[in-house]
């Protein structure tokens, strides 16, 4: 992890989506990256259900090595992408050369960049898909289908039949090859998976820092992407070595961490704060509205899994035998309880990337010289709630959160 790649990362949140259309609000390539990876979730539950093998931790990378493509090439609109490969191979080859040059310099973890490359490569056509890639493949490309299906939804309030006619048809077909996927027919469907979608869309129109302008505006659910990538990447600089259940666990802990705020809205921090007490009341409050308006959306095979994410979301944990959450140790999780069969989450990584990305968020708008009280307060409140020698989770929080502000 590193200050270069952190910001090119953050390009996400600027990278305007459908500009040729009318657009009810900003669509945003961070958002959309964010919604697809909560349906890729969704359809792959159903399709663990089912029996089929979903590699998780496959998905999970697709997604940072996605978003990273998209950032390099978001001139090219992707029919144009799509034409290229089919009728330029040699050139789409070439093209994707240069994507990955563009990464090389800011992206020191080897293994990562080498990972990088072999997954541009597969999309490119040029390296063999493995058989036991294909079904988590399935679920992730319909998830981006569906998330694209889902803005054209959206966009087709303020839009003319006739602007959205052709790219309507060709969406349509292009999901097709992937209608024998249950959890997708439910979305299709407008069952109760499509339910629980529309709650968590909420977080996309809701704005964080709303009492104050800034540049990029960011959504909590693209916010919780980013957090969730970078739980990513800083836990593969803290622990290389932790199990693939762990680094599932992370990121997904990390992506659905302000998933309540989707039925109690966005609560910001200094008000949470305006008395002792209200943290915690707040944090009930918000459990009792999960539970009636959330809880009852979720399919059983994975209720429990989400609650477990989204409860103590920002506490070191695992679960016992009877599957109670049990409240461990940083270099605990490391020595004992690394493996599946605890479900080990590192609670405060998730946190410290929720605090890098408001530090982010309000040094970039400073920096841009969009700023206010707010930006500022929130800013040098993050950078001084860190000691200088302070390691959280294997990490120097305070030297990263001064190194991204320099």
């Amino acid at each position: 992890m590193n200050k270069k790649l952190a910001l090119k990362i953050f390009e996400g949140f600027s990278i305007q989506r459908w500009n040729d259309l009318i657009r009810p609000f900003d669509l945003v390539e961070m958002d959309k990256a964010a919604e697809k990876m909560v349906l890729a979730y969704i359809i792959g539950k159903y399709e663990e259900n089912n029996g089929k093998y979903i590699d998780w931790k496959w998905m999970i990378y697709a997604s940072l090595f996605d978003l990273l493509r998209k950032i390099s090439l978001c001139d090219i609109k992707a029919p144009v992408q799509q034409m290229l490969r089919r009728q330029f191979p040699n050139e789409y080859m070439h093209l994707n050369e240069w994507v990955l040059n563009q990464y090389r310099q800011i992206m020191p973890d080897e293994q990562l960049f080498s990972e990088f490359t072999i997954y541009v490569g597969r999309q490119a056509g040029s390296f063999k898909i493995p058989e036991e890639l294909k079904s988590s493949m399935d679920v992730y490309r319909a998830a981006h289908k569906y998330s694209t299906m889902r803005e054209l939804e959206m966009l087709a309030i303020v839009n003319e039949k006739e602007r959205l006619k052709n790219i309507r048809n060709e969406l349509e077909a292009e999901i097709q090859p992937y209608l024998h996927l249950e959890g997708l027919q439910k979305l299709v469907t407008h069952q109760k998976a499509f339910d629980f979608l529309l709650k968590i869309e909420q977080l996309r129109f809701q704005t964080r820092w709303n009492q104050t302008p800034r540049i990029p505006a960011t959504s909590v659910l693209g916010h919780c992407f980013f957090v969730a990538i970078m739980t990513l990447l800083l836990g593969r600089e803290s622990n290389p070595d932790m199990c693939d259940r762990r680094v599932i666990n992370n990121y997904f802990s990390a992506l659905f961490h302000d998933l309540p705020e989707s039925v109690t809205r966005d609560i910001i921090s200094p008000v949470k704060t305006a008395t002792d007490d209200l943290p915690n009341i707040v944090k009930k409050i918000e459990d009792e509205i999960v539970s009636k308006e959330l809880v009852p959306l979720m399919e059983p095979f994975f209720q429990n899994e989400l609650i477990y994410y989204t409860s103590d979301e920002f506490t070191d944990r695992i679960l016992d035998k009877k599957g109670k959450i049990v409240h461990v140790s940083w270099e605990d999780l490391n020595k004992k309880y690394d493996s599946e069969e605890f479900q080990p989450i590192d609670g405060r990584l998730v946190r410290i990337c929720d605090h890098f990305s408001a530090l982010m968020e309000a040094d970039i708008s400073i920096k841009h010289g969009i700023t206010s009280d707010h930006l500022i307060k929130g800013r040098d409140g993050t950078l001084s709630h860190y000691k200088p020698d302070e390691i959280i989770s294997g990490i120097k929080v305070h030297e990263l959160f001064h190194e991204i502000c320099r």
